[in-house]
């Protein structure tokens, strides 16, 4: 079944009306995932009718619908795409076995930390992004942010769906912990280091959404690949909705670079106070911004050497990204790969078994991924005249787990003592200053077609409609 039922109080596509007792228990989950929207979600924003789309089939085509709705009337649901019954697991040493319908008894423990890590992700990045929405620079950004937000709900609601299927009490009680984690709480923070940082203005908004999310990316089609059956179906789907979260990301960086750009062309100056006291952001603050979200989300995949990693790859839980591309024999034990490690004083590649470097290969396809995007950034400045260059820094710069954690490494690579990170720690990360800065150009612009002075409008309107259209109607 690939369309969605839209007659249950949960919607859905797998049939949850044939299930009572699993019914019940969501239905149960449900109420108190509301009351942690309406606490937690996007701030003084649940009356504003929003033009969001929502998922009406699986398929790739006319999956969605487009229509103004207040965010706590979106219809959040669980949708799984297409079951291929002669599915077979495709890596591991399961490899060529039946997919997982149910979850292997002898794998349930892992199975359930993968899905609760990748669930925990969810809202928390809607809890990072709470008080965006006061400050937006248009309603086109204001309506992306909160579909994002929808959007990282449903993700949420897709994890729970597995962990209630399929994990018994253990799921439900994992289930409810997911709502009383909140990003950044001392006392009970998200699981990851970066979903408890801070997005305080919209250029981190717009970082987090091209790096964050794209480790998202990265992650799901690692789970995408899984032997067991309902999280690959699950997570294939996700990435179709993902896919809008990078979009928002890079194309926002790209306004401004292209604002940025415009008002240097028009005063004749490189000079970053000069740039600044016009009103936009300087390209050497964007660089900051841009090393710190790089740095913290490349952590995102876990240390170096992983034994973990070795296991769920082994047991056929998580692949590799385009698993099913690659043409190696699937099963890795006689494979190395090469990681890094610091020896006197400098950076240096060791061969380590590919089994325990599954981590570092994922990581590295993120970093070839993001550096195409990088590539498009730059291209808005070579369009404009401009000479400046973004860069991505070193994947061993300004680590915290791994191998690399708490090594002082520059952006170009190089491994330097506390005493020079400390004295040029402000010229590679935004310093707090920086940050004022940013959210002194932070002002909420509502008006239809109408953008704050630091970014540029985009180029057309969401689903055909004009830059101009009205996508919030404040009520």
């Amino acid at each position: 079944m690939s369309g969605i039922n839209y007659t249950d109080k949960i919607p859905n596509n797998v049939n949850l009306s044939n299930d009572r007792a699993l019914q019940r228990a969501l239905e149960h989950w449900q109420p108190n995932y509301l009351n942690w929207w309406q606490e937690m979600g996007p701030e003084g924003a649940q009356s504003f009718d929003v033009y969001l789309r929502t998922a009406v089939s699986v398929q790739p085509d006319g999956w969605a619908h487009f229509d103004h709705v207040k965010m706590p009337d979106y219809r959040w649901g669980i949708f799984l795409a297409p079951q291929d019954g002669e599915r077979k697991i495709h890596f591991g040493e399961n490899k060529g076995r039946d997919a997982w319908q149910e979850a292997p008894g002898e794998h349930r423990a892992n199975l359930r930390r993968i899905i609760v890590t990748q669930g925990d992700t969810e809202p928390a990045s809607v809890e990072q992004q709470r008080h965006l929405g006061l400050t937006a620079p248009s309603q086109y950004d204001l309506r992306n942010l909160f579909q994002v937000n929808v959007e990282e709900g449903r993700h949420l609601w897709a994890m729970v769906y597995l962990l209630h299927r399929y994990f018994g009490r253990d799921g439900r009680e994992e289930a409810d912990a997911l709502l009383q984690r909140n990003s950044g709480d001392q006392d009970s923070p998200r699981i990851l280091g970066a979903f408890n940082e801070k997005t305080p203005d919209w250029l981190a908004f717009f970082m987090f959404t091209y790096f964050t999310d794209r480790d998202g990316k990265f992650q799901l089609c690692a789970l995408a690949e899984s032997g067991f059956d309902p999280l690959a179906r699950t997570t294939k789907f996700m990435l179709t909705e993902e896919a809008h979260h990078m979009f928002v990301g890079e194309s926002g960086v790209s306004r401004i670079l292209q604002r940025t750009a415009d008002v240097m062309n028009e005063l004749g100056t490189e000079n970053p106070e000069s740039v600044r006291a016009a009103g936009v952001i300087d390209l050497q603050t964007i660089q900051r911004y841009l090393n710190f979200h790089y740095s913290v989300t490349i952590d995102l995949f876990g240390a170096d050497q992983s034994s973990n990693a070795a296991i769920f790859y082994s047991a056929g839980l998580k692949g590799r990204y385009e698993e099913g591309k690659r043409t190696d024999d699937h099963v890795l034990k006689h494979d190395t790969y090469k990681v890094l490690e610091v020896a006197d004083g400098r950076l240096r590649e060791v061969e380590v078994p590919m089994l325990n470097a599954l981590n570092e290969v994922l990581r590295d396809d993120f970093i070839k991924d993001s550096m195409a995007g990088v590539g498009r950034w730059n291209k808005v400045l070579e369009k404009k005249g401009i000479a400046f260059r973004l860069q991505l820094p070193h994947k061993a710069f300004n680590r915290r787990i791994g191998s690399l954690a708490g090594i002082r490494v520059a952006p170009d690579g190089t491994v330097v003592t506390e005493e020079q990170w400390r004295a040029h720690e402000h010229d590679w990360l935004p310093s707090a200053e920086d940050r004022e800065f940013v959210a002194s150009l932070m002002g909420r612009v509502v008006e239809p077609g109408k953008f704050a002075n630091w970014i540029a409008p985009p180029v057309i309107g969401i689903n055909r409609q004009p830059v101009n259209f009205e996508y919030i109607r404040f009520n």
